[in-house]
């Protein structure tokens, strides 16, 4: 008996019979504003924290800290990752839902823009392990405590490994942001022949 069920690549390309036009349109400019914000946050130092004085920081802070209290029944160790886990875990959340319950794979790639954003803003918290120079919210720099990563990678023997580990993880999140937005143009490619006007015009040329 085959599975009915649609697979992960039907999911991840699947194009609507009829797109609305305004819809289409916005998106396509979202994915412009999108694609020029990438840019600027990917070209913004790590190793400076310059990402921290963005304006997508401070909501990621948000989840940063409400991850700490998620997990904190999990133990010290994963009360101080939860951090970190919170805001990578609320951007994949998005786009999963957006993907298989609402079957809309532009959203999903924008939740996955978000994933990479999020990893851009991590990457500058743990190249500043070793040598920390960043303000936490104390009002203080991580030598003083309460800095997760210098926390997470004494724990494992990390610590003199940080610079390289905040190096590879801005690299990471600036491809994963890339990808995000070759899927989402990808997408807004296939969808063009099928925006209302464009299908009834071909419909009367028939």
């Amino acid at each position: 008996m085959q599975d009915d069920e649609p697979g992960w690549t039907t999911h991840l390309t699947h194009i609507p019979q009829r797109v609305d036009s305004m819809r289409f349109w916005f998106r396509v400019a979202l994915l412009a504003g999108l694609t020029v914000w990438a840019w600027f946050l990917i070209r913004l130092d790590y190793r400076t924290g310059e990402m921290m004085e963005s304006f997508l920081h401070r909501p990621l802070l948000v989840f940063h800290e409400a991850g700490h209290i998620i997990f904190m029944p999990l133990g010290e160790w994963m009360t101080v990752l939860g951090g970190t886990l919170g805001q990578l875990i609320m951007p994949a959340v998005l786009a999963g839902a957006l993907l298989i319950k609402n079957r809309d794979p532009f959203g999903a790639a924008v939740g996955l823009w978000f994933f990479g954003v999020s990893l851009l803003d991590v990457a500058p918290y743990m190249f500043d392990a070793r040598q920390p120079q960043l303000m936490l919210l104390s009002g203080a720099t991580g030598e003083a405590g309460g800095h997760d990563w210098i926390y997470l990678f004494s724990s494992v023997g990390w610590l003199n490994k940080s610079p390289f580990i905040g190096g590879l993880t801005h690299a990471l999140g600036a491809l994963v942001v890339g990808v995000s937005l070759a899927w989402a143009a990808w997408l807004l490619r296939q969808q063009y022949p099928r925006i209302d006007g464009f299908v009834r015009q071909e419909d009367e040329d028939l």
